[in-house]
């Protein structure tokens, strides 16, 4: 099954032109013909079929066929977490963490970040091709990058649990024996150096749980994958 993804498409939506781009993997690659019928998301939790109308190397069109409401994770998790030195580790992070489960995603800027700017747009492609290939219908919020501070100052949420991952030798409780199932969850992951001691702190004054994600040290991009499988993991049935 291959599924497509467009953000503008709604359930009054009764015709769909796809890009240039789409239009030659559909033609070109796929072989699709008049006739044939295409699985597209939107991203917002809906599943629809189209019938290919038209089909041309620089624009295909179809005809909405019906809609189909998926239900949403039995959880909303956030995870927060500082962009690694080598790019592509974080972009690994993002595909596995769409396929597993996440709602959102920020990428935080803390005191031992190393990389500290970000290509959002390549952020987003990543991510709407891990929900295409997961067959996912709810598309994870990526939210712009911000520094750590800010972004524990500026929280608002209630009835959340928070928690902080860290690799200093204080008490730290174990992930797997904290969560509740079904509550709204934020998880912060620190960059290849740790949190500094002041941003613990700071994490610490906000209400925000030091964890442990298991005996063995992490890296970045392992520890997000291993706290996202957690809370995926406790909710299955």
């Amino acid at each position: 099954m291959n599924l497509f993804y467009n953000q503008h498409i709604t359930t009054e939506t009764q015709e769909i032109v796809f890009n240039k781009e789409e239009s030659r993997h559909i033609g070109k690659v796929l072989r699709k013909q008049n006739g044939d019928i295409l699985d597209i998301t939107n991203g917002q939790g809906y599943f629809f079929q189209a019938e290919l109308i038209s089909v041309t190397p620089k624009e295909c069109i179809g005809t909405i066929l019906s809609a189909k409401k998926q239900p949403p994770l039995p959880y909303h998790l956030h995870l927060a977490v500082a962009p690694t030195k080598l790019n592509d580790r974080y972009e690994w992070f993002l595909e596995k963490a769409t396929e597993i489960g996440v709602s959102e995603i920020t990428p935080i800027i803390c005191d031992h970040s190393e990389r500290k700017v970000i290509k959002p747009e390549r952020y987003e492609k990543i991510i709407q091709s891990a929900m295409k290939q997961s067959l996912k219908a709810y598309l994870p919020k990526l939210n712009p990058a911000i520094d750590l501070q800010s972004f524990l100052t500026n929280r608002t949420e209630i009835n959340i649990q928070k928690f902080i991952a860290h690799c200093e030798e204080t008490d730290r409780k174990s992930l797997k024996n904290m969560l509740l199932p079904s509550k709204n969850t934020l998880i912060l992951i620190g960059p290849e150096g740790d949190f500094s001691s002041k941003e613990i702190n700071l994490a610490l004054i906000n209400q925000f749980i030091p964890i442990s994600l298991g005996e063995s040290r992490l890296r970045t991009e392992t520890a997000a994958i291993a706290a996202c499988h957690s809370v995926s993991f406790i909710h299955q049935e």
